[in-house]
């Protein structure tokens, strides 16, 4: 008999288990990096008693054969050594949790056999970890605390296959398991394996009778198998809060934020007595007296505004309440989250502004927060300590996701930009942030010229743009004097700007013209520059027009070849050369088959935005592009490409187009959240009168439910977004 603290070197030296190691042939199985034809050597090191370089190998499994969750035929034929290695006593707890997570990372197999047919990497993962179930459930029976938990957790990942042996063995396990953390694992497991069967077991451990991390593991559930929220849930949350420390030693690190998890869940159900639910629970925990469950609350407050559109109004008492309770430093975040509420902060103003009245980054956040909840009073804050502020310098200007400004024209405002013009330094986001405020306040702000002019220099990419959109009839001769000396010293990129906003402020394109030509001729034939100069060169000559017929040569030059295999960037390229050759010579002769190419072409990755340029580009062509009709209509059933493609159609053949079934599609669009601007805009140019009364109720619907429409974008952008589409929705329902 070999003893438990000795297996692991005979296992180690077991030539049995090398022998089935080297006889399977890893290097022509594949994970996530390739051949797997080092996982031997892991294995062979995670047996080892180094246990420097088992920690190094169990980190590289992960990276190979779980690659941040996705597994590989790899992964599957690892489990049976993976098995053996923890039933031998080795690092077991850390093995069953590898284990457990492939199997999390496949799927159930087919029940009818693949047949003929390859069984898919994710089957034949979760196919092995339940072959292994005999030693998982003889796992939960350990010694060792954290062995029984990992046993647990993995075995609740297998899924039907696993059912039928799995859960009468957790069943009994959790009737006499004393460890919380444990039971909690155990709970979760059989909720995962036999919702239907472990909901009455749910219900009953949500009681104060049952340990705290058992407790909250049961809220969590009952609320994933679909149970009515009740108040015994309510009164478990707050009694428990705060929450995640609950879950900190949990195997589930998915899912490790116990009251954002519960919350999300109810709101994503939809329904009104849920969301009053969630509502409830927020404002209550907004107003404990412990600041880590304000904490926790006011993290789940910004997901609740971004998922739900009544959120914002429902929690604003209780979030500025909570930011009344903080310190001076924000520590629960209630501050800054405020600006999250849009409008429906407006009673916290006074509470922003006395905060922003403060020094250092508190004063900034608060001020940020201003700018949403009162843009109008956030602007004479904003020109007291401009220098000072740029969070709210960014808030004002268009955030991260340079969306349009939302603080208006303040002539406070206009005087601190002004001074700040004439003392920022090159690089950093400071110019932009200026420029995108005084562009968008228009001829408001053309006393800032005089700054801008003498800026110029220093900023030469920057401030062109924003000195055409402020520029005032009395000094338009003085700023195209300045950008016409501009055109003529510096780098290409910097006189080509200068040019650019020349042609757009008086339409003299001479600087213009040799300028795109020098910088053509490097781009011949997709050779030379970067795609961004391609692009910009073609949607510059194309804003000028016939009167560009001189580049017309270096535009078909800069073409990349018919065939070639081409990126991304490298389609954009084309489709802005194929727009800028049709609109300087009026014939689609050239730009058709470019656009059938890039339209054509529709299975590379991350090519959403490629192929609307594409088809608004076939749209900008009129009945010219109807060879383009086939590829056009493939894109219509994609919800993300539906608007750009009925747009084209529309524009390129109107009468191919079946208009109700066309409206049904750009519904979808919308609802689904995948292109819902664009889709309403179609709709709008389609013209909303002719919507059939089903299509008519399904666009109101858009405007008026609850569920926000956009749900993804840069943090603090989704609920500004949502809010103007809301406006648009309900603008095209009045036939606006």
């Amino acid at each position: 008999m070999i003893d438990a603290m000795d297996f692991d070197r005979a296992l180690f030296r077991d030539e049995l288990f090398h022998a089935e190691l080297d006889a399977r042939p890893w290097a022509s199985y594949t994970h996530a990096y390739g051949s797997a034809e080092d996982v031997p050597g892991c294995l062979r090191a995670l047996a080892g008693d180094d246990d420097a370089a088992a920690e190094e190998a169990q980190s590289e499994l992960y990276g190979s054969i779980l690659h941040q969750g996705s597994v590989y035929e790899a992964s599957a034929k690892a489990v049976p050594f993976l098995a053996r290695i923890a039933a031998a006593g080795i690092r077991t707890a850390d093995v069953l949790l590898l284990i457990g997570g492939i199997a999390e990372g496949g799927t159930d197999p087919d029940p009818a056999g693949g047949g003929a047919v390859r069984e898919s990497d994710e089957a034949a993962c979760r196919r092995a970890v339940v072959a292994q179930l005999p030693l998982l459930l003889a796992s939960a029976e350990h010694e060792d605390r954290a062995v029984r938990q990992a046993a647990a957790w993995a075995a609740g990942w297998t899924g039907t296959a696993g059912a039928a042996l799995a859960v009468p063995a957790l069943r009994d396990r959790a009737a006499i398991e004393t460890d919380p953390l444990v039971r909690a694992e155990l709970l979760t497991s059989l909720v995962e394996l036999d919702p239907e069967g472990s909901a009455s077991a749910a219900a009953e451990a949500v009681g104060p009778d049952s340990p705290p991390e058992l407790r909250i593991a049961a809220v969590m559930a009952c609320v994933d198998i679909g149970l009515p929220w009740t108040r015994d849930h309510h009164a478990a949350v707050l009694d428990l809060l705060p929450l995640d420390r609950l879950a900190a030693d949990r195997y589930d690190h998915s899912r490790n934020e116990p009251l954002h998890d519960i919350c999300l869940t109810l709101l994503d159900r939809d329904t009104e007595a849920d969301r009053e639910a969630v509502f409830a629970l927020l404002d209550a925990a907004l107003r404990s007296a412990d600041p880590e469950a304000r904490t926790e609350a006011v993290w789940v407050v910004t997901t609740a505004c971004e998922l739900s559109r009544s959120a914002p109004a429902r929690l604003a008492p209780a979030l500025i309440s909570a930011a009344a309770e903080d310190g001076p430093d924000d520590e629960t975040g209630a501050l800054s989250a405020l600006g999250r509420l849009g409008p429906s902060g407006a009673p916290a103003a006074d509470l922003l502004a006395a905060r922003a009245a403060g020094d250092g980054d508190t004063a900034d956040r608060a001020l940020e927060a201003l700018v949403a909840v009162d843009p109008v009073r956030a602007a004479s804050l904003l020109a007291r300590d401009l220098e000072r502020r740029p969070r709210a310098l960014q808030a004002a200007s268009g955030g991260l996701a340079d969306s349009l400004p939302v603080v208006p024209y303040d002539p406070e405002l206009l005087a601190a930009v002004r001074r700040r013009l004439a003392t920022m330094e090159p690089g950093g986001t400071t110019p932009f942030r200026l420029t995108a405020l005084l562009a968008s306040w228009g001829p408001d702000a053309s006393d800032a010229v005089p700054e801008l002019l003498a800026a110029l220099p220093a900023h030469p990419r920057v401030l062109p743009k924003a000195l055409v959109a402020v520029c005032p009839p009395g000094r338009r001769a003085e700023v195209a004097d300045a950008l016409r000396a501009r055109t003529g010293t510096g780098p290409a990129g910097e006189r080509i700007e200068a040019a650019r906003a020349l042609h757009e402020l008086t339409g003299d394109h001479g600087p213009l013209l040799p300028l795109l030509a020098e910088r053509l001729v490097g781009s011949a034939g997709g050779g030379g520059g970067s795609s961004e100069e391609v692009r910009e060169t073609a949607e510059a000559a194309a804003a000028v027009g016939p009167a560009a017929v001189s580049l017309v040569p270096a535009l078909l030059a800069a073409l990349n070849s018919p065939g070639a295999e081409r990126n991304n960037p490298q389609m954009d390229d084309d489709v802005a050369l194929a727009v800028a050759l049709h609109r300087i010579t009026g014939d689609a002769a050239e730009a058709v088959p470019v656009l059938a190419g890039v339209l054509g072409d529709r299975d590379g990755l991350w090519r959403r935005w490629t192929l609307v340029r594409a088809a608004a580009a076939a749209g900008s062509l009129g009945p010219a592009a109807r060879p383009l009709v086939p590829e056009l209509k493939a894109l219509l059933g994609d919800p993300w490409q539906t608007p750009s493609a009925a747009l084209a159609l529309r524009a390129v053949a109107p009468d191919d187009l079946d208009a109700g079934h066309v409206a049904g599609l750009l519904l979808d669009a919308a609802e689904a959240g995948t292109a819902p601007f664009e889709a309403v805009d179609a709709l709008v140019a389609f013209g909303t009168d002719a919507l059939s009364d089903e299509h008519r109720a399904r666009l109101t619907a858009l405007g008026e439910r609850d569920r926000r429409v956009v749900r993804s974008g840069l943090d603090g952008t989704v609920e500004i977004a949502d809010e103007r589409l809301r406006a648009r929705v309900r603008a095209a329902v009045r036939g606006e």
